[in-house]
């Protein structure tokens, strides 16, 4: 790989993507419109000698400019407000299948051929069998969020089989780690530094959840490129997860004993916290550990490295009143 284009790349898990490929020695360019993407995020990559292009990814002339040259791109970009997508139900939509139609289609005007794309692990819906493989069959969808993602890897399949595309399907738990801004993890911390003495959890805190640190996550989308740098005319799905679980009253435990805090824990009730909000995930991974890779860091120790990286960030929650 020479060159590569991330949209949402000023994001959490883009921005670290775009670090590691410059550190690699890739020419990087990267797409966002700042949304929810933070510039500070690329900075050091634009002094290096990275491109930025500030704007949507609904702009096809501005994608189309983006990509030209590049042997990669990784479509990160997406609106990944799960818990709020009934409220809004054009969002995902737009925001998640159609930006995507648009990325393909300014791919193909630009001679591009390889995709690394990030779904999720959602779009199992609240499947039968755990640890839950990528050829598991698929229940009825409970987010629009995960409906829009699935629709996104009808497209990337079709690209690939009629246009010859390599295109890369990420089916990712929830990523934690450094320059991480939003989820759970997120909004029970800002909550307490707003009230010490009281947190709210949706649900009935039971929730069964699976987590993966930001480093270990790139670099499993690294060993899927370089497994698949010559392919053309198929898609392939990918699990990333580890092999652990957590339960949200455990994630809450610690994030209070870390700021050494007792409050009164309210639980909404119910096994889940929202429609769409599954009880349990938890994805095999045995396809991409096939590939020589494995995760570094335990569920505990990318929680944990969190909520260090919040501690020397806390403009992070001065500039983010509770919802």
């Amino acid at each position: 790989m020479k060159r590569a284009c991330i949209t949402g790349g000023a994001g959490f898990i883009g921005s670290t993507l775009a670090d590691r490929l410059q550190d690699d020695g890739v020419e990087v360019a990267v797409v966002d419109d700042f949304r929810t993407g933070r510039r500070e995020f690329v900075d050091g990559l634009i002094a290096r000698g990275g491109r930025l292009f500030d704007g949507d990814v609904h702009d096809a002339a501005m994608l189309e400019e983006a990509f030209a040259g590049c042997d990669w791109i990784f479509h990160l970009q997406a609106n990944a407000d799960v818990r709020h997508g009934l409220d809004h139900p054009r969002r995902d939509l737009d925001q998640n299948t159609i930006a995507t139609s648009i990325v393909l289609e300014a791919m193909r005007a630009t001679g591009v051929k390889n995709i690394g794309f990030s779904s999720t692990g959602s779009v199992y819906g609240e499947p039968e069998v755990f640890p839950t493989p990528e050829d598991a069959p698929f229940p009825i969808q409970t987010s629009l969020y995960a409906a829009s993602k699935l629709a996104c890897e009808g497209l990337l399949g079709a690209y690939a089989h009629g246009y010859g595309f390599n295109a890369l399907i990420f089916r990712f738990v929830s990523i934690l780690g450094e320059r991480y801004t939003h989820g759970h993890v997120f909004d029970f911390y800002r909550a307490l530094r707003q009230d010490p003495t009281r947190l709210r959890v949706l649900g009935d805190g039971k929730q069964e959840k699976s987590y993966l640190y930001v480093q270990d996550c790139v670099s499993a989308i690294l060993a899927a490129v370089s497994a698949h740098a010559d392919a053309g005319g198929d898609a392939h799905v990918y699990n990333l997860g580890t092999d652990e679980t957590i339960v949200v009253d455990q994630s809450v435990a610690m994030i209070t004993a870390h700021l050494g805090l007792s409050p009164e824990v309210e639980h909404t009730g119910g096994r889940r916290g929202w429609a769409g909000d599954s009880p349990l995930i938890h994805l095999n991974c045995a396809r991409i550990r096939s590939l020589g890779w494995q995760p570094q860091l335990r569920i505990h120790d990318a929680i944990t490295r969190t909520l260090d990286w919040f501690e020397v960030n806390p403009q992070l929650f001065q500039e983010t009143a509770i919802a």
